[in-house]
């Protein structure tokens, strides 16, 4: 075949349109980078392979953080959701979280137009074939059509593309999602000496709305008022206007036509219909071979697992505002078609439900993130980076946010600036990267709010004030998110002063806050006029917890001191004695930076760092002058 040269030479390639790609390629392009994204289908881009919603718990925190960083996932869930709600509202503010059901194409249609729009940024369609090295580095990328394309740095972010293989029964065809192909990149990867494992994951079925009795199920509403991801005000960009669905009034009150949800159960009989056939599921016959998200189970592995119980819930979400399909949510399968109708019409308001699509299981090849660098850098070769499903995690969140931090690592390295990197202390993505890169992850990685060790810090209430400064820094952020980002840090450092200096039936207004059953929701008309009610719950959370986030900012400040010794690179760590083998062969494989992240490495104890912070010591203290009497 004759190898044609695209005639444009990139600064970033993106390779996959996924929710990672998509965040990649515009942090690259607003940092000034020339951008290419390349995907084997255009008419799939941002597509929501499986449920259609964006958030919840622990991931809801990271899209607002993607949004604080001038990303587009809360903008565009904004502006296309169905329903908005906040989880677990009734518990401590660190562990609420934002959930939102969003119109599946809606969203699609809308983020591919951004795309389009943005400014450096170029789309193309194909397949890779193999990437090009070069002295270490990489150089472009050849698709299987037989072009060449050239960039400094590429990102690769193939979602479960690589080598997929979908699984229905025991029916099984090539594919990373159903209806589309499968990518060969893997392979390229292998020959350049990459480690690559195989992991699972799944999808439920749909079935069509008008065969769902309704009236047997428990309905589920949006909240009121309306959640939104983006902190921007009218943050709806008018050149997208006409695929938003959602509009803000000059009032800046939120109009969406909110979509129910709705809830029924499985039952004893479910169950059965299931046990009686799990010689039929691929999972249980040994035909797939890689591991599945252990938080996400499939419903044979809840009837398995969870056998004493007689029913688990099951959600019915809408796809859409104009179809009438709908994501059963809960029994993610890839048992064969005939079980699967069996068993869905023996849940109550189900009983004669219509299935649409089957669900399915898919085997997809990833790469073990400790293969990569904290700025999701690969550590074999230079220029690059991974992100998303291929480093091992699960979910459109968790992609998105590495895709932002991999578009702009390495939009920054091109332009010779400082990497972007997010420390724990600072972001959930910060945790989620450090996770994965120090300890890989042996099962499809799931963001938590027990992952994270300083999550009262890490609120997705305060996520603009946390992160859009360092946005600023890096350059990641507009004009006017910056402006308004300050403007609240302002309004918020005023209340504290106002709380210091007003009282409220007889106690200092600051004191006040602090007894548990006084909210800002008490306040009089006169205090609440003085800020927005944002601004007010802020100081409310500041105030009733300042004792806990104290303490938190004392173990931060004791950590940071081990995050900024700095371990040497290519460290030999055969010659250190006193360390353990098994912390010998850990340390060389993971080529930690600092004796922070050398102390997270699972199989390297304390013993081992005080070994190791005691030799870097060593070297590093200053050498005694040399003397005419020595």
């Amino acid at each position: 075949m004759e190898l044609f040269i695209y005639p444009k030479h990139y600064d970033v390639l993106v390779v996959g349109a996924g929710h990672a790609g998509i965040e990649a390629a515009l942090a690259a392009a607003r940092l000034g980078a020339q951008t290419a994204l390349l995907t084997q289908n255009l008419d799939t881009v941002g597509q929501m392979s499986c449920n259609p919603a964006i958030g919840g718990l622990a991931k809801g925190h990271m899209v607002r953080e993607i949004d604080a960083l001038g990303g587009a996932m809360g903008v565009n869930t904004d502006a296309t959701g169905i329903q908005f709600r906040i989880l677990n509202a009734n518990k401590g503010p660190s562990v609420r979280a934002p959930r939102a059901q969003c119109d599946k194409k809606a969203y699609q249609f809308r983020m591919k137009a951004i795309l389009e729009a943005t400014p450096g940024l170029d789309l193309h369609q194909g397949n890779v074939a193999q990437l090009i090295v070069e002295k270490g580095g990489v150089t472009g990328i050849d698709t299987s059509l037989g072009m060449r394309i050239a960039a400094k740095a590429i990102v690769i972010s193939a979602g479960t593309f690589m080598r997929g293989l979908l699984h229905v029964g025991m029916q099984n065809q090539a594919g990373g999602r159903m209806g589309d192909s499968i990518s060969t990149l893997s392979d390229s990867l292998k020959a350049l000496g990459f480690e690559v494992a195989r992991f699972k994951t799944g999808t439920p079925c749909r079935v069509n709305g008008r065969s769902i009795d309704f009236s047997k199920c428990e309905r589920q509403d949006g909240d009121t008022p309306i959640p939104r991801f983006s902190f921007l005000p009218g943050g709806l960009d008018a050149e997208n206007e006409l695929f938003t669905l959602n509009h803000e009034d000059s009032d800046g009150t939120f109009h969406v036509e909110q979509m129910p949800c709705w809830m029924t159960y499985t039952n004893t009989r479910t169950h059965e219909l299931i046990r009686r056939n799990l010689d039929r599921s691929p999972m249980y016959s040994g035909q797939i071979e890689g591991v599945g998200p252990r938080y996400c189970p499939s419903i044979e592995d809840k009837v398995v697992r969870f056998a004493e119980k007689p029913q688990h819930q099951v959600f019915l979400e809408p796809e859409g505002r104009h179809t009438l399909e709908y994501y059963v949510n809960g029994v993610s399968t890839s048992l064969p078609y005939d079980v699967q109708l069996n068993f869905i019409r023996s849940i109550e308001g189900l009983t004669e439900a219509e299935i649409i699509r089957p669900g399915y299981a898919v085997e997809y090849d990833y790469c073990p993130p400790t293969q990569l660098r904290h700025t999701l850098e690969t550590k074999r070769i230079e220029n690059l980076y991974f992100a998303g499903q291929i480093n091992g995690t699960s979910g459109y969140e968790e992609a998105a946010a590495q895709g932002l931090m991999a578009g702009a690592n390495a939009a920054l390295k091109l332009a010779g600036k400082e990497p972007f990197v997010l420390p724990r202390s600072a972001a959930y993505i910060g945790v989620m990267i450090d996770d994965l890169v120090t300890k890989g992850t042996t099962e499809p990685y799931r963001m938590f709010t027990s992952r994270a060790e300083y999550r009262l810090l890490l609120r997705q209430d305060n996520a603009d004030i946390r992160l859009t400064p360092l946005g600023v820094e890096a350059g990641l952020v507009t004009r006017e998110r910056q402006t308004f980002t300050e403007s609240k840090i302002a309004e918020l450092a005023g209340a504290h002063l106002f709380s210091q200096s007003n009282s409220l039936q007889g106690s200092q207004l600051q004191k006040w806050f602090r007894r548990p059953e006084n909210t800002f929701h008490n306040l009089s008309d006169t205090y609440r006029s003085a800020f927005k009610d944002s601004i007010w719950q802020l100081l409310e959370t500041d105030l009733k917890y300042e004792g806990y986030v104290a303490r938190q900012q004392d173990l931060i400040e004791k950590a940071r001191k081990m995050e900024s010794a700095h371990i040497p690179p290519n460290m030999d760590y055969s010659g250190i004695e006193g360390l353990k083998q098994e912390a010998r062969l850990k340390l060389a494989a993971i080529a930690p930076s600092t004796l922070g992240q050398a102390g997270r490495i699972q199989g390297v104890t304390p013993a081992d760092i005080a070994v190791l912070t005691i030799w870097i010591n060593r070297k590093s203290a200053p050498k005694p002058e040399t003397t005419l009497d020595s």
